[in-house]
């Protein structure tokens, strides 16, 4: 396990973290929303941690590797979703048709991006129904339990819909990185405490 196979694997798990946030509260942490969404068209990005525009992009994701890896705080739903996600990316690697349908697809919303702005409704529904016609079609389905009300509003769905497709865009890289599924189990320990160190060293270069 290293520090860029940490990151892209905090990444899966914000997006978990944040779909279960929005399917719960209808809210969720907008800083880590707009991350992860950016996360989705930084294909080329440079470095691991430039895809999340920095190391504290993807600090939420960071803070829930540790709780879910380290300490007695841990999620079930959001775990379930993250393994859900990376079984999922394993599928859609397999398929052709729908990651060339899911390539075009964001290519088309990063033009909604230009024009409205990383966070704009438009944006997320567009997001939502590649999420739709791509990995949705797919086994597993990742089940997302929250309130009912929440989940009955299109606006918390394709927001929901849109952070699970930037997990999945982690789960991408973290495979490209060498992460495989085993490797959380062996390495917990590790991973968390590299998750610790990354999330301190963010802090500091934030000044706080």
């Amino acid at each position: 396990m290293n520090e860029e196979r940490v990151l892209a694997l905090a990444g899966v798990f914000q997006g978990a973290a944040l779909a279960q946030q929005l399917a719960t509260d209808g809210r969720c942490d907008e800083v880590a929303f707009e991350a992860s969404l950016g996360s989705v068209f930084r294909i080329d990005a440079d470095s691991v941690a430039s895809v999340y525009g920095g190391v504290s992009g993807v600090r939420r994701g960071l803070r829930t590797l540790v709780a879910q890896f380290d300490d007695e705080t841990r999620d079930v739903a959001v775990m379930r979703m993250a393994i859900t996600v990376l079984r999922l990316e394993r599928s859609l690697s397999r398929n052709r048709v729908l990651l060339e349908r899911l390539r075009e697809g964001v290519v088309a919303t990063q033009r909604q991006v230009e024009h409205f702005g990383m966070n704009h409704a438009n944006v997320t529904a567009r997001l939502a129904e590649v999420y739709a016609s791509t990995l949705s079609t797919l086994k597993p389905r990742v089940m997302v339990t929250g309130t009912p009300a929440h989940l009955q509003q299109k606006a918390v769905v394709d927001r929901v819909r849109s952070a699970l497709l930037a997990s999945a865009r982690s789960a991408v890289l973290w495979h490209q990185l060498g992460g495989r599924q085993w490797q959380l189990l062996i390495y917990r320990k590790q991973c968390a405490m590299l998750a610790r160190g990354l999330l301190t060293g963010s802090t500091l270069d934030d000044g706080g």
